[in-house]
């Protein structure tokens, strides 16, 4: 107990807790007990995935949420998962294949499958062993992923509902396709980034007279499957051309006019060209007016036969430039102007999504969304922060019809069979039959279905549905959500949809909604910038628990996190004062203190011990009270301020002379109870934000025998309200404040540590008086008096030559006279003041310089401008310390 070792040592530590931890089952609910449940399911990453900076956030503050919870008995589950990731794995594999000269098809399907399994097997566990790096104490002998076999049964089980109901159904529709990825993919997949473009003004001569109407378009290339041309029905300078028809440069189309509320007036010249198999809007006035679908591109961005002989075979922008040269042929290409728009661009690869009509698997989704938005309005279900509800009411109160079938090998596949008469068999199970004509010549659908599918499953398929599961029927519905709000569309409202319909509940109490996580100038980290922060590099620098303390301490909900270097520091020194603290109670308290550490057997009290047991309280009753509101980084800023500031910095040096005595007397073994149980206390507080620190130290804590085997299952400390003393605590206050005022004093006339001070204090108030005299060692000791004078009036004379500070009612005066050298004193105020005036008149010349400011890097140009108003305020209190010892020499 008494070999602490001197240095704190992170690596060591963490390396050794959590295999104990792991193997000692404390993350593994006991489910004969009959305590609450309390349930979260990670987000699943990517199996073939790695921990970044957004996982790091979110799994610290979901593992101190079930830390905080297990110490108070709760019956926890944290479980965790991966997601198969179809799109992101099968790229991954793909690539491996492309250096290899081979393609998937080369292998084909079963081949590819089994080569995609070996991947994940050989790089899948990598993120599990990152989170144990984390100190995420989740259960893993309930770790699940998206493929399993279980986890594949529920997903056909809800595919087969949906379709005996009528909510999933085959069709032709327009979607985005990436030529890349050769799939379809949801629009959230496809966000929209404005591109540097052209608006091209295209002459469509009307059919029958000499006449011409005008379309703009940014995508000439299309044009060559146009089949009709649209004007708003309001458009009066349109009004004569109803009814007739415009001719198709380059093709000879006849393209009807037709009228429709959807085309823009203001937009170009107010007519717009319809492609309804290359446009989503096109598609629908298409459908509305009967018009043709006629594709021109195909599935890997080339020019197919219906574009003309000339273009067939040609790349889509490549066609692009050829149909501009043939209209300009033709004097049909009327002007040309800079345009930035916004293209739907595939957020896995990057490519420019194309949209094509393809037949597809989709899922009706309107009625669905109605009840997810009715749960959060009952508040079911609540957001926080609560602003974040009117993202997920928008998007669901717009929501259009899903579609979930991907053209990818990897994933879910749809449980769908086609027999030569085109009939259609959904089933759980592989069928020997067409179900409609029993023809044995089946053949199961090759898609396979998006992997959000499968995610929006997650809460209750993980816990064993749709068998009645123990697991389901305790720990569904979950109770947190720790997510991104990047995925509340992907994600957490299909959930909830999917929660609703076939577990009849919501999937989860609470959504908790985190920020990004930036770096240090507030940018958002990307590869190309080359800003990525790799966690496992910060953990090893800086050790885990210091990261876990900084992250939790910078996410407010305001704002993103600047996750800057200084705030991961703060947090490495908060650590080794921590294990400082413990040391020194370590190396003075033995076994032979109270083993209970009931707070009864800690007499006599002094007005200190009666401040800590009153700060430590209170401390309990603010984190906790900050947990239970989602604020994670007000929790960690109270206990790193009790600790820091109040225990060590305060309670430790009042009560080291009997802490660390020699001789052994009654007090002084209250004394070494008391340090020790608030220690203990402080330690189980920090745990769910520090695990492996405190379980450390907490081990190494007197009177083991009478403690539960771990920190991780010990009681989280609860408030006794009846110990908070508000009194007691200005008291102490108070005479903290009269050492800090002193201390300042000091400094400030650069009085030598070594020399002893007179303190005379003017204090009116009778019960002040008496608290000064009763810490009036403590007072000497900590602020370096000779002799203290507390006196309701402190004669005139005394002031003369004297520094004056006042702490809460009471007025500081430290005689001076004799102590400082005037003349010494104003020659070193003055030559300091001397070299910052210079500095400053420097910096005051280079941010006058219009080339500096122009040229330099911003971030320099702030840095000069923030010393320079630094360099300005020390000035001004250098000069008026110069004016004080200036009167005094007079």
């Amino acid at each position: 107990m008494r070999e602490i070792p001197k240095v704190y040592n992170p690596k060591k530590i963490e390396e050794k807790w959590y295999p104990r931890w792991e193997s000692a089952g404390y993350f593994t609910p006991d489910m004969s007990s009959n305590a609450t449940p309390y349930c979260i399911v990670i987000p699943p990453p990517n199996v073939t995935g790695y921990l970044h900076m957004g996982h790091a956030l979110q799994h610290t503050l979901m593992d101190v949420l079930i830390r905080w919870r297990r110490m108070q008995g709760y019956k926890t589950l944290w479980l965790p998962g991966t997601d198969h990731a179809g799109i992101s794995t099968q790229v991954v594999v793909e690539r491996q294949l492309v250096q290899e000269g081979l393609s998937r098809a080369d292998l084909g399907r079963e081949r590819f499958e089994k080569r995609v399994w070996e991947w994940k097997e050989h790089s899948g566990g990598t993120i599990q062993r990152q989170m144990r790096i984390e100190g995420a104490s989740c259960d893993w002998t309930r770790e699940r992923f998206t493929l399993d076999e279980r986890l594949s049964r529920a997903v056909r089980e809800v595919f087969v509902r949906l379709y005996e109901e009528g909510l999933i159904y085959r069709g032709e529709y327009i979607v985005n396709w990436c030529p890349r990825c050769q799939t379809s993919i949801s629009d959230l997949e496809a966000p929209k980034e404005p591109v540097q473009g052209k608006l091209y003004y295209i002459a469509y001569p009307v059919d029958g007279t000499g006449e011409r109407v005008v379309v703009a378009t940014t995508r000439p290339e299309t044009m060559l499957g146009d089949t009709g041309v649209a004007v708003n029905p309001a458009d009066e300078r349109y009004r004569k051309y109803h009814g007739k028809s415009a001719i198709l440069p380059i093709i000879g189309r006849k393209l009807p006019f037709v009228t429709d509320e959807a085309v823009e007036m203001e937009f170009g010249t107010g007519v717009v060209k319809v492609t309804p198999a290359h446009d989503p809007n096109d598609f629908r006035i298409g459908n509305k007016h009967g018009l043709p679908l006629i594709s021109v591109i195909d599935k890997t961005a080339v020019m197919t036969i219906e574009a003309g002989p000339q273009f067939a075979g040609l790349d889509r922008f490549e066609a692009r430039k050829r149909v501009l040269e043939e209209l300009e042929r033709q004097s049909l290409l009327v002007r040309v102007e800079d345009y930035t728009h916004s293209v739907g661009h595939h957020d896995r690869c990057k490519t420019i999504v194309e949209p094509l009509v393809s037949t597809q698997w989709f899922m009706r989704m309107k009625g669905l969304a109605e009840e997810a938005i009715k749960a959060v309005e009952d508040r079911r279900t609540r957001f926080i922060p609560e602003s974040w509800e009117k993202v997920y009411f928008d998007w669901l109160r717009n929501i259009q019809d899903w579609c979930i079938s991907r053209q990818l090998w990897w994933g879910h596949r749809i449980p769908a069979w086609y027999c030569p008469n085109n009939h259609i068999t959904v089933a759980r199970q592989a069928p020997g039959a067409c179900a409609t004509c029993g023809s044995r010549e089946i053949s199961q659908d090759e898609d396979v279905l998006d992997t959000w599918f499968s995610s929006a499953l997650w809460p209750f398929s993980t816990l064993g549905w749709p068998d009645d599961t123990e697991d389901l029927r305790t720990f569904y519905p979950t109770d947190v959500l720790v997510t991104g709000y990047d995925i509340i569309f992907f994600w957490v409202a299909r959930m909830m949809m999917m929660g609703l319909k076939f577990a009849g509940d919501v999937p989860f109490r609470t959504v908790f909604v985190t920020n990004l996580v930036r770096d240090a100038e507030g940018q958002k980290m990307s590869k190309m910038k080359g800003n990525v922060i790799d966690p496992l590099e910060v953990f090893d620098r800086f050790g885990t628990d210091a990261v876990r303390c900084a992250l939790a301490a910078a996410a407010t909900w305001s704002s993103d996190i600047a996750l800057q270097e200084s705030k991961l520091e703060t947090m490495r020194n908060f650590a080794n004062k921590i294990w400082n603290a413990s040391r020194f109670v370590l190396l003075n308290c033995d076994e032979r203190v109270a083993p209970e550490w009931t707070q009864s057997e800690f007499a006599p009290f002094t007005v200190a011990d009666r401040w800590i047991i009153s700060r430590l309280n209170r401390a309990i009753a603010d984190v906790t009270e900050a947990l239970e509101g989602f604020r994670f980084h007000e929790a960690a800023q109270l206990l790193y301020h009790f600790f820091w500031d109040d225990f060590c910095d305060w309670y430790i040096e009042l009560s080291k002379p009997l802490v660390t005595a020699k001789e052994e007397s009654a007090a002084v073994q209250a004394a070494r109870n008391r340090i020790v149980y608030v220690l203990e206390t402080a330690l189980r507080l920090l745990h769910p934000f520090m695990p492996f620190i405190t379980e450390e130290l907490w081990q190494r804590l007197p009177g083991a025998r009478n403690r539960p085997s771990s920190i991780c299952i010990a009681e989280f400390p609860k408030v006794d309200r009846s110990k908070i003393d508000a009194a007691v605590e200005r008291e102490m206050d108070m005479i903290i404040e009269i050492i800090t005022r002193v201390r300042n004093i000091r400094s400030e006339f650069n009085i030598s540590p070594s020399q002893l001070i007179e303190l005379w204090l003017e204090v009116k108030d009778k019960r002040s008086r008496s608290i000064i005299v009763e810490n009036e060692s403590h007072i000497k000791r900590l602020a370096r008096v000779e002799r203290i004078v507390p006196a309701e009036i402190v004669p005139p004379q005394i002031g003369r030559m004297a520094a004056r500070s006042v702490a809460a009612d009471v007025e500081i005066i430290i005689p001076l006279e004799g102590l400082v050298d005037i003349d010494k004193e104003r020659t070193r105020l003055q030559k300091e003041r001397d070299k910052l005036k210079k500095e400053a008149e420097g910096l005051l010349d280079r941010l006058n310089n219009p080339d500096f400011v122009a040229r330099a890097p911003e971030d320099v140009v702030a840095a000069n401008r923030q010393r320079f108003d630094d360099l300005k305020t020390r000035i001004k209190k250098l000069d008026e310390a110069l004016d004080f010892w200036n009167a005094m020499s007079k």
